[in-house]
């Protein structure tokens, strides 16, 4: 399994977002100059994650965005699922597709939920704020 490029810039922004002062407003431009992820990337991105709620936007004069939550309760899978959409290791682990020639004798796809469990679990078990250093002190 790889991340797409799309979800690794996504981390980056909300770890170097989780950085700033709470309340302080963040745009496109200072994220990207600050991450070197490119602008209109950074742009997607914030639309996207603002859509999902892990962003809150304002507009206007001192418009920009800020995290919807505590960075301790925003997980990498969160994050993740923002971008890519649920996260599922095979089509087998989503009831409402099957499209698989091999599922009606297939003896491994009782198992993929195990498996797909055990990741989501182990990419929630990581928080924002311990991507960004904010957990532990130390820069990320």
């Amino acid at each position: 399994m790889r991340l797409s490029s799309l979800a690794d810039y996504a981390v980056v922004m909300l770890s170097a977002a989780a950085r700033h002062a709470p309340a302080e407003r963040l745009t496109a431009t200072l994220l990207a100059g600050e991450t070197g992820v490119p602008l209109p990337t950074a742009q997607k991105l914030m639309g996207r994650l603002t859509q999902a709620g892990l962003l809150v936007s304002a507009r206007g004069t001192g418009g920009g965005v800020q995290l919807a939550r505590d960075p301790g309760s925003i997980s990498l899978a969160d994050i993740v699922e923002a971008v890519e959409g649920p996260i599922a290791m095979t089509a087998c682990v989503d009831d409402h597709r099957h499209d698989c020639g091999l599922e009606t004798s297939c003896r491994v796809k009782p198992h993929w939920g195990v498996v797909n469990s055990t990741i989501r679990g182990a990419l929630g078990g990581v928080s924002l704020a311990m991507l960004s250093g904010a957990a532990t002190g130390v820069p990320a």
